[in-house]
């Protein structure tokens, strides 16, 4: 059985183009998948901001391609 296979999950990373009620956001990847993402509980616990633009790590589960975790924020490269 492949069960493994779906239990795995897997990280991209990704564009946040839209902000949703409840903490969700619409997340276009780098291979140009557009998937609904949710924040996690570390990031809502330490109040981290998450807006329109930033790039974000996103953990996708195997049984559902559509939804994801967002359990990182990436660093913004801003040149002053």
């Amino acid at each position: 059985m492949k069960d493994n296979e779906r239990d795995k999950k897997k990280i991209y990373e990704g564009l946040i183009t839209e902000s949703l009620p409840n903490g969700m956001f619409r997340v276009r990847l780098d291979n140009e998948d557009i998937i609904l993402g949710y924040i996690s509980g570390r990031i809502r616990r330490d109040f981290i901001q998450i807006i329109r633009g930033d790039r974000v790590k996103i953990e996708v589960s195997g049984y559902d391609c559509s939804r994801g975790r967002i359990i990182y924020r990436l660093p913004t490269n801003s040149e002053d």
